[in-house]
């Protein structure tokens, strides 16, 4: 046996998110290899099943987190292709695992690890004699081995020949640059900031800390201009930015978000290319990250970054900066943060003010080519796993 007969258990491959976007790379390229994959969507379809490249997508379920339909949408796409081995890919937090179900099928955890230590519910999943880890960043991988636990590591890819330095795009209203897109001034210094609006116990995307250090910066800059491109009022279970926006002092001339309504629909890849694009610098530090798909987006595009010197961050710049923080202990998971310094972040503003120079960052983008691409990590890190996960 060659081949494995996989359910892929994540996003729904067309969904705009890190795990849509990761679901759809690493499927799509094992279909082509001759594997029999069927995705199970916690998030993106509802009420039926789909066909997306030739790949039956099933609905979410019922329970949040979609724990009560994996085992029988695994069995039914085993018995529908018999000839592969069955097996179970999971994308998303591990501590959501929490079926009994999960104990009689062979999965492989493609793990996001964003604490120090990984928090006990991560591990006594990834404990399961039925399950594989396999870490998404480095910083994962050390914390799952010092926990006595082996994990293989594969990071998250982008497509590089669509997150490239991309000066305009075809819209609706005629060509666009991405500055024009985020209603900047051309000679602005713009800092961009590309993150999930989702959560408040606690803001794991320091939104505070980062529109804080911004106001601080831009104080006696009167070029810096923001650009948020995330959910606005706090509908996705996050925050509402507008009393955050007043409490730090930031003018309507100095910051603007994405359009709602097409952020709502879903951005293309292509042109969220040619936003990055348009930026100085993405501002990007956060509690702490899984992995951190935009730090990579970003960089592809030629745009340095600031990042936090936590979690998988730091492993991530190829050009850019490192804030410190101080640890902040999140009761959910009993584990650790780390909180960026709004000194930190400040510093960092300024570093990238003073450095820019109007092209795009060839040094970041190399960065992203050489590590980061989605058909080379796929071929000597992806390809050689399936390879051993299919063998009798």
């Amino acid at each position: 046996m060659n081949k494995l007969t996989a359910l892929w258990a994540s996003n729904a491959p067309w969904a705009p998110t890190g795990y849509g976007t990761q679901t759809a790379q690493v499927t799509t390229r094992m279909v082509a290899d001759g594997h029999h994959v069927a995705v199970a969507a916690n998030y993106g379809l509802e009420g039926t099943v789909s066909d997306w490249e030739g790949m039956t997508v099933y609905p979410k379920g019922l329970d949040p987190y979609s724990n009560e339909v994996v085992y029988p949408y695994w069995q039914e796409h085993s018995r529908e292709f018999p000839d592969g081995k069955p097996i179970v890919f999971t994308l998303y937090d591990a501590w959501v695992f929490d079926h009994p179900r999960w104990d009689d099928m062979p999965v492989v955890c493609w793990v996001p690890i964003d604490h120090t230590p990984a928090p006990e519910n991560v591990i006594q999943f990834l404990t399961k004699p039925n399950v594989r880890a396999l870490a998404m960043s480095q910083f994962g991988a050390q914390q799952i081995r010092a926990q006595g636990l082996e994990c293989d590591y594969i990071p998250h890819a982008i497509d590089t020949q669509v997150f490239k330095p991309s000066h305009n795009i075809l819209t609706a209203n005629g060509v666009k640059s991405g500055r024009q897109i985020m209603k900047a001034p051309k000679d602005a210094f713009v800092v961009g900031i590309n993150n999930n609006n989702k959560g408040i116990a606690p803001v794991r995307k320091s939104f505070a800390e980062q529109l804080l250090a911004f106001s601080i910066f831009a104080a006696d800059k009167p070029d810096a201009f923001l650009y948020l491109h995330t959910e606005r009022h706090g509908g996705m279970g996050g925050i509402p930015f507008d009393p955050l926006i007043k409490a730090v002092g930031l003018r309507d001339d100095q910051f603007e978000f994405v359009n709602q309504y097409q952020y709502h629909k879903g951005i293309p890849s292509e042109y969220l290319a040619v936003i990055y694009s348009g930026m100085d610098v993405l501002l990007a530090p956060t509690l702490g990250e899984g992995f951190g798909i935009t730090v990579i987006d970003a960089q592809s595009c030629g745009v340095p970054v600031i990042v936090s010197d936590f979690s998988a961050q730091p492993e991530l710049v190829g050009h850019g900066w490192k804030v410190p923080g101080q640890p902040l202990w999140d009761v959910a998971q009993a584990a650790w943060f780390q909180t960026p310094s709004v000194s930190g972040i400040v510093d960092a503003l300024n570093q990238a003010y003073e450095q820019r120079t109007g092209k795009p960052s060839m040094t970041a983008r190399q960065f992203v080519v050489d590590n980061y691409d989605a058909d080379k990590v796929y071929a000597q890190m992806w390809r050689p796993l399936l390879t051993d996960l299919a063998k009798d």
